[in-house]
């Protein structure tokens, strides 16, 4: 998938941009707070519905403004165009595809995948299990049907449990909520496990690539289920039958998939723990470049991939190494910096520049 024009109204310091785009690398360059981060980050409103830079979703308005609104022109490998647009206003999200309004914005973001690595993504390794959740869902959104009805299902069951609990809920009011949670949390940790078991081989080529010292990968997924994971939902049932005492004490729900997490794991640092800040973040690089391979390999195109303030993140072999995997794939890579890298400048291959300047975007 590529992005081919970019309308961005209102989002943070950029009043009104237009960005007409092409394959291959699009490099952004332009002084710390100019807006480049910000023309990536409206991609990724796009592709999730939420930026990655951290604040309130009201935050993406500009000051003075009432409103923020992106649209994409996108064209698929497969063939055909779409036009998609997101508008953010009086705290409320409204998307619209091919001209026409549409209920949810789940219609995006299948339309515009997007993977992104920026100076926050070492969070992913050392960060909070949500986030460790957030990456491998989106992968199991992308290639498993089933996931997002199930995922549904299971939030719904899990909101009114809650209630129940906090509520004083007879037991039988609680059963039929605790089957949702066990039928529906049940398929996705087996979808989760899925994805987790595709990614591994892309996992540890990355890994390979840009941490050899570190030796031999592997990713350890935790359901959330505990000792209760026996793949049965029966016998999950049970144990959400089990635990209403202590649940009701705290007044929620204590174990099931919104408590999963994953684990990633190298031969010679066995614990997170045991890697560098630097390693981190080349960890986190190596999952985000084995979710984009995954996705192509799986959905049969590439996502677009989005890499913030690349340079100042990597020493110049690894930034090397990126590029050259970058051209060799032939996906739509969008790099911010605040200075064209040399070892860019000097690739016969093509690529295009834009200046950000004060919240303007030209070509250069």
């Amino acid at each position: 998938m590529k992005i081919l024009r970019l309308d961005i109204d209102g989002l943070r310091c950029i009043g009104h941009a237009r960005i007409a785009a092409a394959g291959g690398v699009q490099f952004l360059q332009g002084a710390n707070g100019a807006g480049k981060t910000t023309v990536l980050e409206a991609m990724h409103l796009l592709g999730y519905g939420r930026s990655f830079r951290p604040g309130q979703r009201d935050a993406v308005i500009q000051r003075g403004a009432t409103e923020s609104v992106v649209f994409a022109e996108v064209v698929r490998e497969q063939g055909g165009r779409s036009r998609i647009g997101l508008r953010r206003a009086s705290s409320q999200w409204s998307a619209r595809v091919d001209e026409s309004d549409v209920a949810s914005l789940v219609e995006l973001f299948r339309i515009c995948p997007v993977v992104c690595f920026e100076p926050g993504s070492h969070a992913l390794i050392a960060g909070p299990s949500e986030l460790r959740r957030a990456y491998l869902d989106w992968s199991v959104f992308h290639v498993e049907p089933d996931f997002l009805p199930a995922w549904r299902r299971h939030q719904r069951a899990l909101k009114q449990r809650n209630a129940g609990l906090r509520s004083g809920w007879a037991d039988h009011l609680l059963e039929p909520w605790e089957v949702e949670l066990a039928e529906a949390g049940l398929a996705i940790a087996n979808a989760r496990r899925r994805v987790l078991q595709e990614l591994r081989a892309d996992v540890a080529a990355k890994a390979a690539a840009f941490l050899p010292e570190l030796g031999t990968v592997q990713l350890h997924l935790m359901s959330g289920f505990g000792d209760r994971d026996s793949g049965s939902s029966e016998a999950i049932r049970l144990a959400y039958a089990e635990a209403r005492a202590q649940d009701r004490e705290r007044g929620h729900t204590r174990f099931g998939a919104q408590r999963a997490d994953w684990a990633v794991s190298f031969a010679e640092a066995p614990r997170r723990e045991h890697l560098s800040r630097g390693q981190e973040k080349l960890t986190a690089l190596a999952l985000e470049l084995a979710q984009v391979e995954h996705f192509r390999n799986r959905v049969g195109e590439w996502p677009v991939l989005l890499l913030d303030d690349l340079a100042s993140e990597l020493d110049a072999d690894h930034l090397t190494r990126v590029l050259d995997w970058v051209f060799a794939a032939g996906l739509q890579v969008w790099i911010t910096g605040t200075a064209i890298p040399d070892i860019l400048q000097r690739r016969n291959e093509t690529w295009r520049l834009f200046h950000v300047e004060q919240g303007q975007v030209t070509p250069a």
